[in-house]
């Protein structure tokens, strides 16, 4: 089962909060839901800057348990080469979760005329 590790900023970069999770839409809505679960309202989690996608439990648990504790500097520099203006990434997954194969279209009007030949 596929596991994510994240990390999520507020409108201003002030926090940086690592996390572990196995769905990561879920998971995004959940803090959209409860914007001051872990912070007052002015710093609202709420953007996505960095997101790593790892296989195995064991070796997500152990990332975690690693990145949880770099610093600031270290964070920073794990997210500026993926996402040096820190875009919020959430709209790219929805994007990727929204994109749906095209429904079968209602055949033309056309096809279904006889045609006649003299």
């Amino acid at each position: 089962m596929k596991r994510f590790i994240y990390i999520i900023t507020d409108r201003n970069r002030n926090n940086l909060h690592v996390g572990l999770c196995s769905d990561l839409l879920k998971t995004l809505d959940f803090y959209r839901q409860m914007p001051t679960l872990f912070f007052d309202s002015a710093q609202q989690l709420n953007r996505l800057v960095y997101f790593e996608e790892i296989n195995t439990e064991e070796q997500a648990m152990e990332r975690f348990k690693t990145v949880s504790t770099y610093t600031r500097p270290q964070k920073e520099k794990m997210i500026r080469p993926v996402n040096p203006d820190w875009v919020d990434l959430t709209i790219g997954l929805n994007f990727e979760n929204g994109v749906r194969p095209r429904p079968q279209l209602r055949p033309s009007i056309s096809s279904s005329r006889k045609v006649f030949t003299f």
